[in-house]
């Protein structure tokens, strides 16, 4: 049975795989991580911990016999037993895959949305969405994965679940809420099921739910980042002699201190995402009343061509680029997919239309869809505010003057005709 000392700080989420693993195996490991014995950014730059510990990295494990090891999926192995790790070559592999879909597909996604709701990294809208989209994927695939299954690898708890649910116990409490998890019923049992395990609880303790999703701190971040300098270099001015000041000059200084330690940054001014493109005289809001207010294959479908702008508009065709995902779906899973799309693209609606269908039936969906927009190129990338879900979805621009174009045209927007083999269910409009 593997024993050793492990060397963290407190609430590690690395730390916690390997506490994980020796608490199913019984491995004994003893953790040093509260001062003076361990202090992260001081200890682990000491001569003594680099000889042993040459990157500096934590966690780091010494076993008994003065053996080191580094990197959290290798110290958890090490301290794990045949069960964690799986038993037979099949097995074994799958466990490993699941780690690895942990640290590389999980864990960059999760930290780039958690990470700015701790303070301690800057929030930045675009790379925020762009990850929340993946993270959405990956737990799509999760969720229909464990469909049938309790464990991810085999009927007992693995490295895999302890790798996958350790990448995702930060999310779970700081940013899944109520309504973000609904659409991942069956990787909620998993993770619940995964937390209350005795073993488990062992090194979480109680672990609660996402109420409402935390978001970015901005007084937090500067605090953590760069408060404390300015709180030193401030102390140090103070302790210089003073030379009297008039009163008034005195009181402008202090609000303009005030000011730098505690006021937020500015918000950048909007711009028009389409301030570079030539003006169009295609209506938007004439041809949305006239979709609306007509029928669609006799009266909107010819209005659209009469009044097409195809050098200041483009067509394109979309196709929801996981179908693995979502082909299991229930349709009000699949509709919820699209709705939420639509509802994050609202500020969009004035200069683009579309018509995206969802196919097939419950445990069998599809979806794929047909717009248009201002300009040549994928909109989405004219503002960060329009990324969150375009990512996911395979893009093709469609030439205005073929015939084959007018026939999708007419197809998607009268939900009527022939698509591909896929049997329509129900449509919905972008206006």
């Amino acid at each position: 049975m593997a024993s050793g000392t492990l060397y963290t700080y407190p609430e590690n989420i690395r730390a916690y795989k390997i506490l994980i693993s020796a608490k199913y195996s019984g491995a004994q490991v003893k953790v040093v991580q509260d001062p003076p014995a361990f202090k992260l950014g001081e200890t682990n730059k000491t001569p003594e911990f680099l000889k042993k510990f040459p990157l500096g990295k934590v966690p780091a494990f010494e076993n008994g016999s003065g053996a080191t090891l580094f990197e959290a999926n290798a110290i958890a192995y090490y301290v794990a037993n045949e069960q964690l790790r799986g038993t037979d070559d099949l097995s074994r592999a799958q466990v490993q895959m699941f780690v690895n879909l942990a640290d590389n597909e999980i864990e960059p996604s999760a930290s780039t949305w958690v990470f700015p709701t701790l303070g301690v990294m800057q929030f930045n809208k675009q790379a925020t969405e762009k990850a929340k989209g993946h993270l959405r994927a990956v737990m799509g695939f999760l969720d229909e994965y464990l469909k049938t299954r309790t464990f991810l690898v085999g009927e007992r708890v693995t490295l895999a679940d302890i790798s996958v649910a350790c990448n995702l116990l930060l999310a779970y409490r700081q940013v899944f809420d109520k309504a973000f998890r609904q659409g991942f019923v069956n990787l909620n049992r998993w993770f619940v099921t995964f937390i209350n395990q005795p073993e488990v609880k062992a090194v979480l303790g109680e672990v609660s739910l996402c109420e409402k999703a935390a978001q970015f701190d901005a007084k937090k971040f500067n605090e953590l980042s760069g408060g404390g300098a300015k709180k030193e270099k401030k102390e140090k001015k103070e302790q210089k002699p003073k030379q009297e000041k008039p009163k008034q000059e005195k009181k402008a200084k202090k609000e303009v201190e005030e000011d730098e330690d505690e006021a937020p940054p500015p918000p950048k001014p909007k711009k028009d995402p389409f301030a570079d493109l030539p003006p169009s005289n295609f209506n938007m809001d004439e041809f949305k009343r006239c979709y609306s207010n007509n029928d669609t294959e006799t009266v909107a479908v010819p209005f659209f061509w009469e009044k097409f702008d195809k050098e200041g508009y483009s067509l394109w065709l979309c196709d929801y680029d996981y179908p693995d995902h979502i082909k299991s779906n229930r349709v009000f899973q699949t509709c919820n997919l699209v709705g939420g799309m639509f509802q994050r693209l609202e500020k969009l609606a004035k200069n683009a239309f579309a018509s995206m269908i969802i196919f097939g039936k419950d445990k069998d969906t599809h979806i794929k869809g047909l717009w248009f927009w201002r300009g040549q190129d994928l909109v989405f990338n004219r503002s960060e505010d329009w990324q969150a879900d375009y990512e996911s979805y395979k893009w093709t621009k469609l030439d205005p003057d073929t015939e084959e174009t007018k026939a999708l045209v007419k197809t998607y927007f009268t939900w009527e005709g022939d698509f591909g083999g896929l049997v329509f269910n129900q449509g919905k409009i972008f206006k």
